[in-house]
């Protein structure tokens, strides 16, 4: 399916970017999103990510920190610097430290959760992001 017939599609609710290196974590998270009724993009890396943002139109992104090329707070910034801005960023990170997350936090993320990350947990965020950012839900 293309970006475009994914952004037109009425049966499914809003979209979400996620943006994660690890294979396994990405195509987790995309299924587990997919199946609670999200439209979902996903990307290997920062590479295309402005691209992907205005064609995809997310509602919300769910950004990796430690990705090749450019790494997520880098994305994060600029991201907050654009026409984007607006966007609700959850950070999922295995980056365990304080700093870590007060970095993410002060460069405008709206959470910032630490791998492994409970699913469910991880849909209870999105939703509670959605609604105070949209009232959407």
């Amino acid at each position: 399916m293309t970006i475009t017939e994914l952004h037109n599609s009425t049966t499914i609710k809003e979209r979400i970017l996620i943006v994660e290196d690890n294979e396994l974590h990405r195509l987790i998270t995309h299924d587990c999103l997919e199946a609670e009724g999200y439209t979902v993009l996903s990307l290997p890396d920062g590479l295309n990510f402005f691209s992907a943002l205005a064609e995809f139109q997310p509602e919300l992104l769910l950004l990796d920190l430690k990705l090749p090329c450019i790494d997520g707070l880098t994305l994060l910034q600029q991201l907050k610097s654009s026409v984007w801005s607006a966007i609700p960023v959850i950070v999922a990170s295995a980056y365990a430290f304080q700093s870590e997350k007060q970095k993410a936090i002060d460069l405008g993320a709206c959470a910032y959760l630490t791998k492994p990350i409970a699913l469910e947990n991880l849909v209870k965020t999105i939703e509670v992001e959605l609604k105070t950012a949209y009232s959407i839900i």
